[in-house]
C-alpha cells in the first residue's frame, strides 16, 4: 500500500468508532486493545476495542500483566480476530502514546500467537485533555518508526460491513477423558492428568481424524452439500478435500470449493446482515481408531490387571469453539488456524482450571458464546455451572467481560440465558405471533406532547406492543392489564434481564393460582387484574420486585409527574397506570417543574387493529395525553381510585 504516484493510501477503518469515541474521552489513563482481522481489506480494519485490565495506570504500559491479559483475549475472543492495536490515552505527545500503545501490542501478540507473525500494527493515541484521537501504523512490528494516517474511515453500516465479507464456524466436541492414578502415587495425578490432555490434543491433527463442514440455517430454496476434510498435513494447508460436487470438475471449481464462500447463502446476499443470520459453517470432528486387519477375524479382548491398586475417574470436557473468517478464506486454512487452535487453546484452558480440583469434586465446564447489545462479533465465556449462575466466581467472570467491553454493570448482559442458540433460526429476541413480528417501540416518532419548557423523562430500552384481539385471541373489554402486562415483560426480555416467553393470558392466571391469591376457577376466566396482581406475576415469573403507587382520583394524577420522572430517569421501565375498568402503558413523562404543567406518554393496550405502526400513532394509540386537554375533557376519571405499578430494574450482572 506504499509506494510510488497513484498508490493507495493507508487508512484505519472504524467499525467501532462510537466506541473508541467514549473510551478516548475517560478523562484518565487507559489502555485498550483494537480487535481486528488479517482476513479484512484493507487491514487495519478494527471491529471492536476492549478494556486492558491488568496494569498500573500511573505507571504507565510497561506495567501490563501481559500473560493475564492474552489469556483472558485468547477465551473470550472468536479465533480469527485477532488483538491488531492498542489505544493509551495518556498526557504525553500523541506520538510518544501511540509508540506506547505499539510497544503493548507486540508483547501481547507474542504470548496470543505462537507462530511470531511479524505484521503492521495499528498505534493510537488520545489525549487526556483534548480527547482527539490520532492513529498511527508501526512497520514490521517495530514501534521505532510511526506512520502517522490521517485517512480515517468510518463505517455507515458496521455490521453488514463484517457479516457480509464474513461467516462463523462453530465447532462443539465433548470428550471424556479416563484417568488411572496408582492409589499410593495420588501426586501424580495432576501430571497424569497433563499428559492424557496433551493426547488428546494431539489427536486433532491425527491422520485418523476427520472433519465434515456443513452449512446450518441453511435456506429451504438452496442446496448445499457438506465437504469433508482429512488428512495429516492439515497444517500445512494440503490437506485432501474428499467430497467434491459434481458440476464442479475443472481446477476453478476445486478452488471455489476450497473458500468459505462456497458455504455463503446465496439468498441473503443482498438483504441485511447481521449476526443473527450470518453464514455459520458447523464444524464436526471424526476420529477412525480402527486399523483394516490383513486378515479377517473375530474380535478379542484383553484384560491386563493393574499392577497396584489405582482409582479411576473420567473427566468431561465440553469444548465449543466460535471463529470468524472472510468470505475468500480456504477452508483448509479455517480449519487448520481456526478451528483446531481455537479446541486446542480452549481444551487447556479447561484443563487449567480442572487441574487444581482433580481430587474434588470436578468443576462442570461449559462454554457458552453471547452477542452483547453494542458489540459487532460474539465472545465467548467459560462457567463453572456446578453451583448456578449467582455462584460469586461467576458472577466475577461476568463482571470482568462487562468492564473489558464496556458493557452496563446493571444489565445482566451475559446470563446462560441470553446465550447464543445455533440451534435456532433468529436469535430468540423478537416475538412472533401468527407468523407476523410484534410491533416495538412505537413511541419513537410520535408527535411532540405539547408540555411548554418540560424535560422529557422516558422509558429506557425496547419493549414490544401488546393489546387487544393480538395473536388470534379475543380479550377485548378484559384484558388490557394482561397486556400491559405482556408489554412490560417484553421489556425484561429485551434488555436481557430473562429468556423466558411472554406469557400468554392464561399462563398469567396460573401464576397467580399457583401462588395462591386466586381459586383454581380463574384460570380460563375473563376476571380482571390491577397492579398487585401484575406485582405478584413480575415477582413470581422474573424475581422482579414493583413499587406500588397509589392515587385517590385521576385528577391527582398530575401531582406524581416528579416521582414518574424520577422512575423513568433511574430505573427506565415502563409503568402500568391501572383505574376503574381501565389499564394503560406508561412510557415517559414531560414534565415542567416551574408551571407544574405535564403530559403522559401512554401506550394504549385497547387498540383492536392490524399491527401497523402508522394507524397506531395516528388513531392516537400510542401518544402524549394531558390529564385536561385543550377541550376541558379528562383523560384519567376524576371518580376513580388509581394504582401506578412501577417494576424495579435489578441491579446486576
Amino acid at each position: 500500500m506504499d509506494g510510488g504516484e497513484g498508490a493507495p493510501q493507508k487508512c484505519v477503518r472504524l467499525l467501532c468508532r462510537r466506541r473508541i469515541d467514549v473510551a478516548a474521552s475517560s478523562g484518565e489513563p487507559a489502555l485498550y486493545w483494537l480487535v481486528g482481522s488479517s482476513l479484512f481489506l484493507p487491514p487495519f480494519t478494527v471491529a471492536s476495542i476492549v478494556k486492558c485490565l491488568y496494569w498500573e495506570p500511573s505507571i504507565g504500559p510497561e506495567s501490563v500483566h501481559y500473560s493475564r491479559e492474552a489469556d483472558e483475549i485468547r477465551t473470550f475472543l472468536p479465533r480469527g480476530l485477532d488483538v491488531i492495536g492498542a489505544l493509551f490515552v495518556g498526557n504525553q505527545e500523541k506520538e510518544e502514546n501511540a509508540k506506547k500503545a505499539i510497544e503493548a501490542t507486540i508483547r501481547v501478540r507474542e504470548l496470543l500467537f505462537t507462530d511470531k507473525e511479524i505484521c503492521d500494527m495499528v498505534g493510537a493515541s488520545s489525549d487526556m485533555i483534548t480527547k482527539d484521537v490520532s492513529f498511527f501504523v508501526s512497520g514490521g512490528g517495530k514501534s521505532e518508526t510511526l506512520e502517522f494516517i490521517p485517512n480515517i474511515i468510518s463505517e455507515d453500516c458496521p455490521e453488514r460491513f463484517l457479516w457480509e465479507k464474513g461467516c462463523l464456524l462453530r465447532c462443539d466436541l465433548t470428550l471424556k477423558l479416563p484417568i488411572y492414578v496408582a492409589i499410593d502415587k495420588s501426586s501424580e495425578a495432576v501430571e497424569m492428568f497433563s499428559s492424557i490432555v496433551d493426547a488428546a490434543a494431539a489427536k486433532l491433527r491425527d491422520p485418523k481424524t476427520l472433519y465434515l463442514l456443513e452449512l446450518k440455517r441453511m435456506p429451504p430454496e438452496e442446496t448445499v452439500l457438506p465437504v469433508v476434510l482429512h488428512g495429516t498435513e492439515l497444517g500445512l494447508d494440503t490437506c485432501v478435500l474428499s467430497h467434491k460436487l459434481p458440476q464442479y470438475g475443472a481446477t476453478e471449481s476445486d478452488k471455489n470449493i476450497e473458500a468459505c464462500s462456497y458455504f455463503f447463502s446465496k439468498s441473503k446476499r443482498t438483504s441485511f446482515s447481521s449476526i443473527e443470520n450470518a453464514d455459520t459453517i458447523q464444524v464436526s470432528l471424526f476420529s477412525n481408531q480402527s486399523e483394516n486387519a490383513l486378515v479377517s477375524g473375530a474380535p478379542l479382548a484383553g484384560y491386563f490387571p493393574a499392577p497396584v491398586s489405582a482409582k479411576y475417574s473420567v473427566v468431561d470436557f465440553k469444548l465449543d469453539v466460535l471463529c470468524y473468517s472472510s468470505r475468500d478464506f480456504p477452508l483448509v486454512s479455517a480449519v487448520s488456524k481456526l478451528i483446531i487452535p481455537g479446541l486446542v487453546d480452549q481444551l487447556f484452558k479447561l484443563k487449567e482450571i480442572i487441574s487444581p480440583k482433580l481430587s474434588t469434586k470436578h468443576p462442570q465446564l461449559y462454554p457458552y458464546h453471547f452477542h452483547p447489545p453494542g458489540i459487532l462479533h460474539p465472545i465467548t465465556a467459560i462457567y463453572d455451572v456446578t453451583y448456578g449462575e449467582m455462584e460469586m466466581k461467576q458472577v466475577e467472570i461476568r463482571r470482568t467481560l462487562h468492564l473489558r467491553l464496556g458493557l452496563p454493570v446493571d444489565r445482566p448482559l451475559l446470563l446462560i440465558a441470553n446465550s447464543l442458540n445455533f440451534t435456532c433460526t433468529t436469535s430468540g429476541r423478537d416475538s412472533i405471533r401468527n407468523g407476523c413480528t410484534l410491533l416495538k417501540d412505537v413511541h419513537t416518532n410520535i408527535p411532540s406532547s405539547g408540555v411548554s419548557g418540560g424535560l422529557m423523562s422516558l422509558i429506557q430500552g425496547s419493549y414490544e406492543y401488546y393489546h387487544y384481539l393480538q395473536n388470534g385471541f379475543d380479550d377485548n373489554g378484559w384484558g388490557c392489564a394482561y397486556r400491559s402486562l405482556q408489554t412490560i415483560i417484553s421489556w425484561f426480555r429485551l434488555q436481557y434481564y430473562t429468556s423466558i416467553e411472554v406469557p400468554s393470558h392464561r399462563e398469567i392466571q396460573q401464576a397467580l393460582v399457583e401462588i395462591g391469591d386466586k381459586e383454581p376457577s380463574f384460570v380460563g376466566s375473563r376476571e380482571w387484574i390491577g397492579a398487585i396482581e401484575l406485582s405478584f406475576v413480575l415477582d413470581k415469573l422474573l424475581g422482579v420486585s414493583c413499587k406500588i403507587m397509589n392515587v385517590r382520583s385521576g385528577v391527582e394524577l398530575p401531582e406524581k409527574c416528579r416521582e414518574l420522572a424520577l422512575h423513568f430517569e433511574t430505573q427506565g421501565t415502563p409503568v402500568m397506570i391501572g383505574g376503574g375498568v381501565l389499564a394503560y402503558t406508561l412510557l415517559g413523562v414531560d414534565y415542567n417543574d416551574v408551571t407544574g404543567d405535564c403530559a403522559f406518554l401512554i401506550l394504549d393496550p385497547h387498540y383492536t387493529g392490524t399491527d401497523e405502526i402508522k394507524r397506531v400513532v395516528s388513531g392516537g394509540w400510542c401518544g402524549w395525553k394531558k390529564a385536561v386537554d385543550s377541550r376541558g375533557k379528562n383523560f384519567f376519571l376524576s371518580d376513580k381510585f388509581y394504582n401506578l405499578l412501577l417494576p424495579q430494574r435489578p441491579n446486576m450482572v
